[in-house]
This record gives C-alpha cells, structure tokens and sequence, in this order.
C-alpha cells in the first residue's frame, strides 16, 4: 500500500539563505540529508518553519540552491509537493466534512483523480484504525483523532517523504506513544523518510535516526543521534564501593567535576582535558575505594542540545593584537 523512498540523497541544499526584508532566516545553510528518519531541532526562530516551507517548494530561496529528491528548490513547483506529505502543526481541517471526504480532498489536490482520491482515503484511514469514524464529521473528532486525520491526509497520495511538524502537539501520553510508534513503523517498515520538527527532544530520541539542530538560521550540528551524543569523551560513570565522598573530593582536587553522587556509589563525573581513565583506579586505590563500574557517560540529545545552544550564543573573546615598539 506505502510506496518506499529509494532515492540514495534525500536533501541537498547548497548554502541556501532566505530573507524576509531585512532579516535573515536562513543564513547560507549547507547540508546532504540521506533517506531516513530525520530530526529538525532548533529554538523559535532558529529557522525551522523557513525551512520546510522551503523544502516544500512553498518558499524559493532568496540564495543558493537545493534538491529534495533530486527535484531542484523553486522550480520543481507541483511536483515537489507531489512528493511530500505535509502534516502541518495547526489543526487545518475544514469543519462539516466527514474524515473520508477530507482526506480524499487532500488527496485530490495532491493531483489524484477523485475516484483514486476516494479510494486511498478509505485504504489509509483502515491503516490508520480510524475506519469507524470515516464517516463522523471532523468536529467531532477526537485531539488524538484530530492528529491520525492530519498524517492521513499527508499520506493519502503515498509519498515517499513525510514532513512532520509537532505531530504529537496536544496528545496524551498514551496517545504520543501511539503516533511515535507508528511513526516507527511508517519508517521501518515501509521504507518512508521522515522530516520531524519538534520541540519535544524524546520524539526524536524515540523516532529518528539523525538529527539537525539549527540555531540563528544556521546548522550547528548533524549527523546521527548515537554518533552526535557520543562525541563527548569527558564524562565517565562510576560505581564503587567503599567512602564514596572522600573519593569524589580526591576527585575535585585532581581537577575534575563531581555531577552527581547519589550516596549508593554512582558518580557521574566530568574530567578536564587529557585525562587518563587510570587514573581513576590510581585515586580509587590511595582512599581504599573499589571501582566495580566505569564507562563513558554520553550526553542525551537534550543535554547535546542545550550544550551546542550554549556554545553558539558564547561571545568569542577578542585576541588584542600587540605591537612590538
């Protein structure tokens, strides 16, 4: 029924910047994007919405170039919608029209014939378990409903990219589960690339494979979730037994930074640069204290957020050039 995305590059963009009058959006964002489930992180104002409408070919660049599926930005036109489904944050749905009717709208002006239109939407409505209330009018849907209706609508042409923005806005727990699993299962299974734009980083976590943070219209960071949070190799978690205390204060005094002691002997401790993991063993010795537990402590993707958030908004401090007389 899902069609799968085979093309070898999904994105490319080519220092692409938008402006809007005198403020700049997007600020010479280069990047190449392979198919898969991708997470679009950034603050308000970092970007974000600039970016999609670009990559949906509803904004042309102001500079620089790009393809989304080989399909070049700002001349693909209709085309380049064809092969997206949108799945937009704002409700968008049109009040008095029953579900079935609304999704083979959508598909209509994806360009489906009616009659293909109609019979996607009774097809992906039952992939979507929302079969018994094909017929209810739109209103009377449910938020959880409400967000099922919208990915229909952006899957009922069966593209082979998906851009997502806050599809679990509103949700319960229960009901995000539910969407981030099938999410998953759109990726997994049926070979769909996603682009998902959220502010809630355990979407991301749970769902996607790479991610992109943007900041200031500019990328600071991409790659994929395991390689990008594991790129830290200053922080190590310790079990021990034995005084605890006393072992993380030798700890202090040899420079490092006791994060956490939970007093049962787990410490998350940051080192400074060029320290050597022995000497851990070294300090563990001279207090009596037994290490039973040492790896590495990477970052989750929130503390690698905020980290490189904190890095792009540090000033760098001038170097004063100095003249020799």
């Amino acid at each position: 029924m899902l069609a799968n995305s085979t093309s070898e590059v999904l994105i490319e963009l080519e220092r692409v910047s938008r402006w809007y009058g005198t403020f700049q959006a997007l600020d010479e964002v280069s990047l190449r994007i392979a198919p898969g489930r991708v997470g679009l992180l950034g603050p308000n104002g970092a970007g974000k919405s600039t970016l999609l409408k670009i990559l949906l070919g509803l904004l042309p660049p102001s500079a620089g170039s790009g393809r989304v599926l080989g399909l070049e930005l700002g001349r693909a036109g209709t085309n380049l919608r064809r092969a997206i489904g949108y799945m937009p944050e704002a409700e968008s749905l049109i009040p008095g029209l029953s579900g079935a009717d609304y999704v083979g709208l959508a598909g209509e002006l994806y360009g489906m014939p009616r009659r293909q239109a109609m019979r996607r939407a009774h097809e992906v409505l039952t992939y979507l378990e929302l079969q018994e209330a094909r017929y209810r009018k739109l209103e009377e849907y449910s938020t959880g409903m409400k967000q099922r209706i919208k990915l229909a609508a952006a899957l009922v042409h069966d593209p082979p990219v998906l851009l997502l923005d806050e599809p679990t806005s509103g949700l319960d727990p229960a009901g995000r589960d539910a969407m981030l699993e099938l999410l998953r299962v759109l990726g997994r299974e049926h070979g769909k690339s996603l682009i998902l734009c959220t502010h809630l980083l355990g979407d991301v976590e749970r769902v996607c494979e790479t991610v992109l943070i943007l900041h200031r219209g500019r990328v600071l960071r991409q790659g994929s979730v395991a390689e990008l949070c594991a790129s830290r190799q200053d922080r190590f978690r310790l079990q021990v037994a034995g005084d605890s205390s006393a072992f993380g204060e030798e700890l202090r005094q040899e420079g490092a930074i006791l994060i956490q002691n939970n007093g049962k002997g787990r410490l998350r401790v940051a080192v400074p640069e060029g320290w050597n993991p022995r000497t851990f063993f070294v300090l563990a010795s001279n207090h009596g204290v037994t290490i039973t537990g040492l790896e590495r402590d990477d970052e989750t993707l929130e503390e690698l957020f905020h980290r490189v958030l904190r890095e792009a908004d540090t000033p760098v401090p001038r170097v004063l050039e100095t003249r020799h007389v």
